[in-house]
Parts: C-alpha cells; sequence; structure tokens
C-alpha cells in the first residue's frame, strides 16, 4: 500500500506530483496519517488474482481544519506558518501539521507570537516526538527563539522526544520554527502538540535585571551570576521587595570562575528571610511544606540531583552564611500558597586555593598554621595537583609556641623555571627570577631570617625553626607566564631541641677539628620512630683576625639538586652567620676529583645536618675545618709573613695556620697542598710496660694466694690427723692428759729457767681467796679445726664448713697465737700466778714449750658460770703435779 498525505489537487494525475507519503505491507499497519490538505491517497498492489476483505481495513474522518490546525492567522505562501497575537487569541493549541499522524518531510513551519508590552509568552509542550538525528538536531527540530522572528536570540532547539518542556518568552514575543528535512528513510513520529498563553501576570524580571543576574532564556525566573574575578552583588525573590508571587519556582546558578588561571568559590550570607513554613504535614520530613529555599552547594545541578539539596529553609530566621565548595552554587525557590516577603543576600566570589590551613579573612592567598590548633599536617601551593595560577602571591605561615618548633618536609615539588640555568640544581636568586618559593625563619622580634630561594625541580631540604624562633614563612610567587603543579609539604609542630639538635657541638678557642655526620664512617640514619627528623647543629668560632677553613674531604648525602633537589637530607653552611644571606644547601655526591672548600666570612661559621623521616641513609661527610690567619691565602701572595712565629705558612694556599698542626696527620691547608704534613719525623712509639707489669703482678699474687691456701689446707689436715692419733679424749682418759699437759709445762719451765743467766721463776704458794673478781685469765685462740679434730675423732679430714663456723669462736679470744713470741710473752707475764723473765723467755722458748702452754690454758679456761675459787683451785692442783 502507498500513502499520499500531501495530495493538492483531487485529480488522480496530480499523484505524481505530490510527496510520497511511504510503501507499507506486512502485518504491521501504518500509523495514523492527517492529510496536509483536503485530500488524502491510498494505493494498494497485490499480485494475486483474488483477494479477501480481511488484507486491511481502517477508518477515515473529515475534521474541521480552522478549529484544530489554524494556530493562527495563516501565513500567505505556507500550509503550516501562523501569525498568532493577543488580541484575537490569549491562550490556544499549539500542534504540528498532520498531528497526531505522521508528520510531512521536507517542511518548513512557523508560529509567530505577538504581544502586548509587559506581557509574556508561555509555551507548553505536553506531547513531544521527533525524529532525534542527534544531540544538537541536524535532521528534525523545533527551534525557539526569544523574538518576534527567527533573528532573535535562541531559547532552545529541540528534537527526540521531550518532557515537561515549558518555555516562557522574556518580553512580549516569541517565534517557534519546525522543520524537517527531505529524506528516504520511513519515519512515522507524531509531532507536537501543546499550548500557549499570553499573560501579565508572569515573573516580572526587574528583579534580575536591576542586579548583575543575567535572565536565563526560555524560563520563567531562572536567573545566572557569574564572577567577574572576586566580585559581590545581591539575589532577591521575585516581586522584592513587595511579597513575592505565589506558586512560582525560579532557580539561582551562581557560578564563579574556573579556568586554567582562576578558580573560586561563592559565599552566600542573608540579611532578609521571610518565607512561611505552612502547616506541618504527618507524612512529610520536612519542615517547609509550603514555600521553601533549597541550596546546592556541591554541583549537584550538573547532575540534574535537585532532591541532594544541601540545605532546606524556611521560616523568619535568618540563615547561617554557607559557603559552596567548589565555584558553583544553586539555589531553587518555590512560593509555595502562602505569600511572604521573601529574601535578601548577598554573594561574593572568593579564589579557592584549595589549600588547607587557616585562611586570611580579606581572601587573599595567605594560610596560618598554629600549633595550639593542629601539631601536624599538610599544605600546598593552589590547587595542587593541579597547576597554580599565574600573577599570584602566596604565604604560608608556622606558628609554635615557646617550647616547640616547627618541622617543614616537602613531598613533591615542581615550579617553573623555563629560563633558568639549572644544571647545578634551581637554588638561589640569581637562578631562580620566574616563579620560586622562598622560606624564611620567624623570630619574636619581628624580624626574620632568609632561608633560600628555590625553583625548577629542586625541592628544598628539610628544615627546622632553630631555638629561640616563633616559627617559619613559606612564600611561593609565580609572574604572569606559564604555570606548573607546584607543591606539596607536610609540617609538624614538637618539642624544641636544644641549640646542638640532636648532635652536634660547639668549637671554640681550638686551632682545628673534624665534622662528620652522625655514625661515620656508617651510614647516617633517619630520625627515629615517630619522630618528624634529625638535626644536628655545629658552631665554630675563631679568634679574633681569624677566619675558618672548611674542607669537605668527603660527602654523600640522598638527593640530586638538579634532578629532584634535597627533599630527603641537606646540609647547610652559614659563611656568615649574623647576617642575612642564606646558607649554601647541599646535597648529593662529591666526586673524589671535587675539591669542596669554602672560607668564612667572618671569624664564624654554622653547619647545619638535617634528615627527614623519610630519609634511608647514605655514606654521610667528613669536613675539616681549620682556623686560618685573617688575609692571608690565595690570590694573597706567599711572600706575605705570618704575623706570629707559632705560625706555619703553607706554601700552595698561603694560609696560615698554628704551627702544631704540623705533621698531625691531618690535612689542614687544603685539598692539593699537603705541605703540613710534609718532611715529618716519624718517631716509633715507646712501648708503655706498666699495662703488662700490673697484669703480671696480679696473676702472680693471684697464684701465691691460691697456693698458700692450697698449702695451709694441707698442713692442717696433716695436724688434725696428728692430733687425733695423738690426742683422745674421752671421760676416762681426760685426767690422764691434763697430768701429761702438767708435766710438760714443768718441764717446759724448768727447761727455760735453766738457762736464765739473770732473773728467776717462781711459783708462789696458793693464795686465800680473793674477794673480789680478778682480770680474766689469758685465753689461747685456738684453730677451729683443732677443736673440730679434738670434738671428732673419727673424721680424719678437715670440715670447711665447721671451720667456718668455728672461726666466728675465735673473736672472743683475747690473746692470738702467732708466730712472734712477743705475745706469748706479753699474756705470761699478766698472769697473776707466774712470773717470768720476758727476755729470758724469749731466749729459751720453743715451741714445744708454746704447744704445752696452749694445751694447758686451753685446759683451764674457765666458763662464765665456773667460780673463781674453783679456777684458782684448779690452778694449784696443777702447780703440785696433780690432776684436776
Amino acid at each position: 500500500m502507498d500513502i499520499y498525505a500531501e495530495v493538492q489537487s483531487p485529480d488522480p494525475a496530480e499523484l505524481i506530483n505530490s510527496p510520497f507519503g511511504g510503501r507499507y505491507c506486512g502485518p504491521i499497519p501504518p500509523r495514523r496519517r492527517i492529510s496536509l490538505y483536503r485530500a488524502i491517497a491510498l494505493s494498494f498492489y497485490t499480485a494475486k488474482n483474488q483477494t479477501t476483505p480481511d488484507v486491511f481495513d481502517g477508518r477515515y474522518q473529515f475534521i474541521n481544519e480552522s478549529a484544530e490546525y489554524e494556530v493562527g492567522q495563516p501565513v500567505v505562501g505556507s500550509p503550516c506558518s501562523y501569525v498568532v497575537n493577543f488580541a484575537h487569541k490569549r491562550t490556544g493549541f499549539l500542534v504540528s501539521p498532520t498531528y497526531p499522524g505522521a508528520y510531512p518531510k521536507d517542511m518548513s513551519c512557523t508560529y509567530q507570537f505577538i504581544g502586548k508590552p509587559g506581557q509574556r509568552v508561555r509555551i507548553e509542550f505536553r506531547d513531544f516526538d521527533l525524529f532525534f538525528g542527534g544531540p544538537h538536531c541536524p535532521l528534525d527540530f523545533v527551534r525557539v527563539h526569544d523574538g518576534s522572528d527567527n533573528t532573535s536570540a535562541v531559547i532552545g532547539t529541540y528534537c527526540g522526544q521531550q518532557r515537561n518542556l515549558v518555555l516562557y518568552s522574556s518580553e512580549s514575543n516569541l517565534f517557534v520554527q519546525f522543520s524537517t528535512l527531505q529524506r528516504t528513510a520511513n519515519t512515522q513520529n507524531r509531532g507536537f502538540k501543546g499550548i500557549f498563553e499570553f499573560s501579565e501576570s508572569f515573573v516580572k524580571l526587574d528583579f534580575i535585571r536591576e542586579n548583575d543576574g543575567v535572565h536565563i532564556r526560555g524560563s520563567e525566573c531562572d536567573q545566572k551570576i557569574l564572577s567577574k574575578k572576586e566580585s559581590t552583588g545581591f539575589v532577591y525573590s521575585p516581586n522584592y521587595p513587595f511579597p513575592y508571587v505565589p506558586k512560582v519556582v525560579c532557580r539561582y546558578f551562581i557560578y564563579g570562575m574556573q579556568d586554567a588561571q582562576n578558580l573560586e568559590r561563592v559565599k552566600l550570607e542573608f540579611s532578609i528571610f521571610d518565607i512561611p513554613k505552612g502547616e506541618h504535614k504527618p507524612k512529610s520530613d520536612s519542615n517547609c511544606t509550603d514555600g521553601y529555599l533549597k541550596i546546592y552547594l556541591k554541583g549537584q545541578e550538573t547532575m540534574d540531583a535537585y532532591d541532594k539539596y544541601d540545605h532546606e529553609l524556611c521560616g523568619t530566621d535568618k540563615p547561617h552564611p554557607v559557603v559552596s565548595d567548589g565555584p558553583r552554587l544553586v539555589m531553587v525557590f518555590s512560593s509555595g500558597e502562602l505569600q511572604g516577603r521573601g529574601f535578601k543576600g548577598k554573594y561574593s566570589f572568593e579564589t579557592e586555593y584549595k589549600v588547607p590551613g587557616t585562611a586570611a579573612p580579606d581572601g587573599t592567598c595567605s594560610f596560618t598554621y598554629r600549633s595550639t590548633s593542629k601539631k601536624k599536617g599538610e599544605f600546598n601551593s593552589p590547587r595542587y595537583p593541579s597547576n597554580y595560577p599565574s600573577d599570584t602571591n602566596c604565604s604560608f605561615v608556622f606558628l609554635a609556641t615557646p617550647n616547640e618548633q616547627v618541622t617543614i618536609i616537602f613531598d613533591h615539588f615542581k615550579v617553573k623555571a623555563d629560563n633558568a640555568n639549572t644544571t647545578g640544581g634551581a637554588y638561589g636568586t640569581s637562578v631562580c627570577f620566574e616563579d620560586w618559593l622562598e622560606m624564611y625563619v620567624l623570630y619574636r622580634d619581628g624580624t626574620d631570617r632568609f632561608l633560600g630561594r628555590y625553583c625548577g625541580y629542586t625541592a628544598p631540604g628539610p628544615v627546622e625553626s632553630p631555638r629561640g624562633a616563633v616559627g617559619i614563612r613559606v612564600v611561593l610567587h609565580t609572574d604572569q607566564e606559564n604555570v606548573a603543579s607546584g607543591f606539596k609539604a607536610r609540617y609538624i609542630f614538637e618539642v624544641a631541641k636544644s641549640v646542638f639538635g640532636d648532635c652536634g657541638g660547639n668549637f671554640t678557642g681550638v686551632d682545628s677539628g673534624i665534622i662528620t655526620s652522625p655514625g661515620y664512617p656508617l651510614n647516617y640514619e633517619g630520625p627515629g620512630k615517630g619522630l618528624a627528623s634529625k638535626a644536628c647543629n655545629w658552631y665554630v668560632t675563631a679568634r679574633s683576625g681569624y677566619k675558618i677553613f672548611l674542607n669537605f674531604e668527603l660527602f654523600g648525602v640522598e638527593g640530586d639538586p638538579a634532578s629532584r633537589g634535597c627533599a630527603a637530607a641537606a646540609l647547610r653552611l652559614w659563611l656568615l652567620p649574623d647576617s642575612d644571606l642564606p646558607p649554601i644547601e647541599m646535597c648529593g655526591e662529591k666526586a673524589l676529583n671535587e675539591h669542596w672548600q669554602y672560607l668564612t666570612q667572618g671569624q664564624s661559621a654554622r653547619i647545619s645536618f638535617t634528615s627527614a623521616d623519610k630519609a634511608i641513609g647514605a655514606q654521610g661527610f667528613r669536613i675539616v675545618w681549620t682556623e686560618v690567619q685573617e688575609g692571608t691565602g690565595p690570590p694573597s701572595s706567599l711572600s706575605l709573613l705570618c704575623e706570629s712565629t707559632y705560625h706555619y705558612q703553607c706554601l700552595v694556599s698561603g694560609y696560615c695556620i698554628s704551627d702544631r698542626l704540623r705533621c698531625d696527620g691531618t690535612k689542614n691547608c687544603g685539598p692539593e697542598d699537603n705541605s703540613d704534613e710534609m718532611h715529618c719525623t716519624v718517631e716509633m712509639p715507646k712501648e708503655d710496660h706498666g699495662v703488662l707489669i700490673i697484669s703480671a703482678a696480679a696473676v702472680v699474687s693471684f697464684l701465691t694466694c691460691l697456693l698458700c691456701i692450697l698449702c695451709q689446707r694441707k698442713r692442717k689436715r696433716r695436724h688434725h690427723r696428728q692430733l687425733h692419733r695423738n690426742a683422745h679424749y674421752d671421760s676416762t682418759t681426760s685426767a690422764t692428759g691434763l697430768n701429761s699437759s702438767r708435766r710438760n709445762l714443768q718441764s717446759s719451765l724448768s727447761g727455760s729457767v735453766h738457762g736464765i743467766s739473770s732473773g728467776s721463776l717462781r711459783i708462789p704458794p696458793a693464795p686465800a681467796p680473793p674477794t673480789s673478781l680478778p682480770p680474766p685469765p689469758p685465753h689461747v685462740c685456738i684453730s677451729g679445726g683443732i677443736i673440730d679434730d679434738m670434738n671428732d675423732p673419727n673424721d680424719e679430714l678437715d670440715d670447711d664448713e665447721d671451720d667456718d663456723e668455728n672461726m666466728m669462736d675465735n673473736d672472743e679470744c683475747q690473746i692470738h697465737l702467732k708466730d712472734d713470741m712477743n705475745v706469748m710473752d706479753a699474756d705470761l707475764t699478766n698472769d697473776p700466778f707466774m712470773s717470768l723473765n720476758a727476755n729470758n723467755i724469749m731466749s729459751n722458748t720453743n715451741s714445744n714449750s708454746v704447744n704445752h702452754y696452749m694445751n694447758i690454758s686451753s685446759t683451764i679456761n674457765p666458763n662464765a658460770n665456773t667460780s673463781v675459787n674453783d679456777y684458782y683451785q684448779n690452778v694449784m692442783q696443777l702447780q703440785n703435779g696433780e690432776s684436776v
């Protein structure tokens, strides 16, 4: 079946001139067709000789064209163009030709709406079905212009299927264009149908035009506010300052700058707010059941997620200020049925640096980090990891408490240095003159000290604020050309260290010295667990009129000034510590054929070595420093004599150094001058035998003592065995032992008297018992081993444990028997019953008499409970040869 829906003449011969509407077969019937003019033609073809009535069937109807399809006054020469004037029709239908049948191809229709001043035109498409040729609608489309003809601003171009498409004119005129292309493709889209309305009650746009907003074409009261770089302005509810119109929805799109050079955020503060809440509905989660103002801070409108708002406001309480998370802030105002005064708010665009920290209240790129707020954190260049903006100056200030210090560690660094010579590292004011980063140490008196300028890939080394400083300031400067990714760093507030840091020292009043890295010659290590950095500070001071000459004999610190900087560890050298000159910052490795030597500008130098928590360790360094006379050395002539005869002038470098440094094993004249170590007489050091002699004496003494102990024990055992064989003390033989002891004593005494030339031995008769207690008789200390053997005749060996216990009993003895007989002499003369000449006793006494006396004395030693009379009676019996 062939269909012709655009037949202008009912003559069948004219079908050849009519546009072909399509050919159909199979079981699927064509869509509804409506003629463009007064006729429609169907052509049926079959190859069969006979057909049945059920091949196809349909219905036809004649309809009133003027009532259905004449939108307005027809335009001459066009079958589907109309002019709609408010004077003739204030509201009506807007339909495409042949709707709801398939619209024709290769056709152009226009609809011109003309209202009076103060009116606005509203069009609502309730059905919209056009062939979709792409997102820009290059084939069939409906284009709406905000004006009287197709030269006016375009509100939008639409195709495909649209829902809830409602458009408003900004003023009193609106122009709609419907266009289809000629093609062979068989399409059966319906077209469109909607309603139009002219009205003075639509929202007036004066509240937008009188401010910095721009009305979004096609909307009733939506507006867009664009930043003019950190600009400010006001937003109002519709019809402000009068009550707003009921049942109105207006959207506010407030957009800050966002491009390669700028990034802003939006801050909104309300000064007037009055939107009635309405009655609370039980099943409603919102308190704003009538009118409301919803605020979106995260750009939800880009995903059409208007149900995910951040704030819903209503009532009469003034809301708190809000700040967008990015460059976009959107408000949706719905007036509801109740009227209120509305709202007035101030918006301000602030540059968004995306830098953590406390921003300056004036919106500049200034950030402050206080120890009292946060002990550690991160900071970065604006918009990191994106490129930082050009023509910007940012400052980052870190303030510690009096007993703390701050450490700065850089983890990423890339600052533009297009025209700089960075072969040896992008460091210093002479190299970094485009974009750069500087660091300063801040002091409590308001002064600061310059630490260094960095650019390119040369990351600054870890830095600690010295003791006595209040903090550190970091400054980023960018020019107007080109940008880079910037930097990312960390800050840590810790308890302040000593002036020397974790190691280091002070050198004053010495001629020379050596400074090495921690742990040298082993690799240095990073800080301990939980610590941010490890620092060593050395202070070297020379005498007045002298300078410090430093020679780096060895240097190996992780890092590379040209490629990545000294982010993990760095050594800083101040040649004039008390000035504002920055230190020399060093890392990397010194080649063996390189010479690193420095001469201070004054009489002092300061060396600081700092390693960060990410340091893995390296060889370290060895620095020889020497006090040299001021004015000597290159380029001075060697003819200049040293001022003192105690100085030595180096032959090559010309430095005057202390004569004591000659032949000390260290090159003090410089790396290429070995004159101070030449022509040295090598003296063999004298061997010190003191330690050897003392050690030998100690060994001999120990062996002697050991031998004496062994001999003494052996002698005691031998003596004990002798006593065991000769002395058997029991209850039947005790008297015999006493008689024997008495006879031995008498024999010893008689032998002694026989040899006396002067003096006599007299045994007095027994005196009467005394009435008072005489002094205690003499006691003889007897070895505990002897007593032990006497008490235990069956024990043939010495019992060491018994010896130890019996030694305690010997402390009670008043007379100690020794090899010297003077003790025996003194004791015998004190006995009231014996009178001996001491000299004769000394000359005639032999060992037997001494042993006998020991036996007697030990036998008659009175017990504490024995009476005095018994004691004297025993003595008398012994003198008479009787047994006791």
